[in-house]
């Protein structure tokens, strides 16, 4: 009879399959009384009833009497006359379940540096991990389902992004971290995601025991157009601006083009060479000369510069004739007006027509009053 009622005896267990299962919900809510539950090494039982955990069987055999386990008083179907109870019973794995992938949209953010909105993007592993069954089954099993691995690890993934985002945001909005780059910065970022994420696990009896790989990107677009403008602003500054580069390619060319002989310059490119030359230098004219024995630059030479020209001297004005002075018709020497005689030749300078003996110039050919030829002054 003894082997007849332990054939009759019913086993409790998850399934082969159900191993690699967090959570398995045993299906049938009626359990025969002396049938035994077989707990896995990793694993734990968790008795429930109306909503309330009534116990947990830690791993090993158990045969359900309540003579055995007192807290199965409570679970007792009195319609069975007492042979049964009715509870529902979760095999809890208390072990690692490695290689949970996570990842997605972190934000959009602002470039601090170039004030560009790029995308960030977020990708990673991590280890989970029970540490409190009840929690995970009371907390969480209105919000998935819990015998459902996908479900459990996409949850906790989402909250790894949360704090993962608010962790590489706070970092690039003080300006302490740049945007390009950022996979340098990954183990900072696990160091202080995993404990913040663990933080907010702990309500749900969950925790990642480990957190890696983890790659902070951008959207390829956005990584593109930051590259190109990291690239553009560094080329500007090593050229001085982007006019300085444009003009001092124009003067490469144009010197290559008069190491020549000229045949590679056209006139047209060598104007636009020295006209952009000219700009560069007008910065310079009202610039003081530099002390003697320096540079440009401004470092110190090592021969002494001969000091700048003084520049030569204004040319004295040509004299200019006495407005009170006229010109001798003999010599054209300047005499003073109202003189009778020239002071270098002697001739005289006042003069008469013989035809309306009206004053004449020393230099008059025709009279003034009536138009005759002016004659020889008389002697």
């Amino acid at each position: 009879m003894g082997f007849v009622n332990e054939a009759r005896r019913e086993f409790i267990a998850a399934p082969d399959s159900a191993k690699g299962q967090i959570v398995y919900k045993w299906p049938d809510h009626n359990i025969r009384k002396f049938a035994r539950a077989i707990v896995e090494p990793d694993a734990v039982a968790v008795f429930m009833n109306q909503g309330q955990v009534m116990g947990v069987l830690p791993p090993g055999q158990h045969t359900l009497d309540a003579d055995e386990l007192p807290f199965l008083g409570m679970f007792v179907d009195w319609g069975s006359g007492g042979n049964a109870f009715r509870a529902e019973i979760y095999f809890v794995g208390a072990r690692e379940y490695p290689h949970c992938r996570f990842g997605g949209r972190l934000d959009e953010v602002q470039d601090p540096v170039s004030g560009l909105i790029v995308t960030l993007r977020a990708f990673g592993e991590y280890a989970l991990r029970v540490t409190d069954p009840t929690k995970l089954i009371l907390n969480l099993v209105g919000t998935v389902d819990v015998t459902n691995n996908e479900a459990i690890t996409g949850w906790v993934a989402q909250q790894l992004l949360k704090v993962t985002r608010t962790t590489v945001t706070t970092q690039l909005m003080s300006g302490a971290w740049p945007i390009l780059g950022l996979s340098v910065h990954s183990p900072d970022i696990e160091a202080a995601a995993m404990p913040a994420a663990n933080e907010q696990l702990a309500d749900y009896g969950l925790a990642i025991a480990r957190f890696g790989n983890l790659d902070v990107n951008l959207d390829d677009d956005d990584n593109a157009r930051l590259k190109k403008l990291a690239g553009d602003t560094a080329y500007s500054r090593l050229a001085g601006g982007f006019l300085q580069a444009a003009q001092a390619e124009a003067l490469q060319g144009a010197g290559e083009g008069m190491a020549q002989g000229g045949a590679a310059a056209s006139p047209m490119f060598l104007a636009t060479g020295l006209g952009m030359a000219g700009q560069i230098m007008q910065p310079l004219q009202g610039a003081p000369p530099p002390p003697p024995g320096t540079f440009a630059g401004g470092s110190q030479g090592y021969a002494q510069q001969a000091p700048p020209a003084a520049p030569p001297p204004a040319p004295a004005p040509a004299d200019t004739p006495p407005a009170d002075t006229v010109a001798c018709g003999n010599c054209q020497n300047q005499v003073r007006a109202g003189a009778k005689f020239c002071d270098s030749c002697g001739t005289p300078m006042a003069r008469h027509c013989t035809n309306c003996n009206a004053d004449l110039t020393a230099t008059a050919k025709f009279c003034a009053e009536c138009g005759t030829p002016a004659s020889p002054p008389a002697g």
